[in-house]
């Protein structure tokens, strides 16, 4: 469970990365996939990884930073060597087959490089990590938010889930937000029809799903992929002035 005194930043990452990963934080942060979409693998709460590129800053970091931690988490031994010799490889291919080989053949990973994975997302170090490398994400929910005159923290984590899973929100859906908020008080009403109208401009195959995603944050409770949320409980995320808490 997060609360206000967390700060905002590990707060939003924490809601974005449990409907990432299917887990609610803090197992969020050590979600870890195999190469079924021919990446490699996909660690964290916002599934960074080796096929584009996004996973090896992170791993580079930590061993650079935190290797005696990092070398923990592996076990101890010499596993982190072949991490190591892995960020080395000069092609994201060679990277690949690192990873597909450590997996059985429906791309699960097998143990211990599993346990190993797991146990480095569980460590603050690593989490730290993450919480930066999504800083670009937070930075445009902030861009977002003054566009639109939020300053909740329901409104920061809508903006943050828009700018990890959409991008942005065009000229065009900003006027249709603003046109059925055109008499509205107070914010929840700009926060429904952001998240209604964000979601109905997304890929047809995906704008329910969406939808179902952005008014969960929006009304602050919900249910998405058979998980059950409460922000204010389980994130410290309220309809109240932003609180950003402590950065670790």
């Amino acid at each position: 469970m997060l609360t206000s005194s967390d700060s905002i930043e590990l707060r939003c990452l924490a809601l974005t990365g449990s409907f990432e990963t299917g887990k609610l934080a803090p197992d969020c942060f050590s979600g870890l996939a195999g190469d079924f979409d021919g990446q490699g693998m996909s660690l964290g709460a916002l599934q960074w990884n080796l096929g584009q590129g996004t996973l090896q800053p992170l791993l580079r970091t930590m061993a650079n930073q935190h290797r005696l931690v990092m070398a923990a988490a592996f076990g101890g031994g010499s596993m982190i060597d072949s991490v190591e010799a892995m960020l080395r490889m000069g092609a994201i291919s060679n990277q690949i087959a690192w990873a597909a080989a450590k997996q059985d053949v429906e791309h699960r990973w097998l143990d211990p490089w599993k346990r190993y994975f797991v146990a480095l997302g569980q460590t603050q170090e690593f989490q730290q990590i993450q919480i930066e490398a999504a800083g670009k994400y937070y930075a445009i929910a902030q861009s977002l938010c003054s566009r639109f005159g939020l300053k909740s923290d329901l409104g920061t984590a809508l903006m943050f889930d828009i700018a990890v899973q959409n991008g942005t929100i065009s000229s065009t859906v900003e006027g249709l937000i603003r046109a059925d908020c055109a008499d509205s008080a107070g914010e929840m009403p700009w926060l429904i029809a952001i998240a209604n109208r964000r979601a109905e401009a997304a890929n047809p195959k995906y704008i329910e799903d969406t939808r179902t995603r952005k008014l969960t944050i929006a009304e602050g409770s919900g249910t998405v992929h058979g998980l059950k949320y409460d922000l204010a409980a389980q994130f410290g995320i309220r309809l109240q002035a932003i609180t950003p808490g402590v950065v670790s």
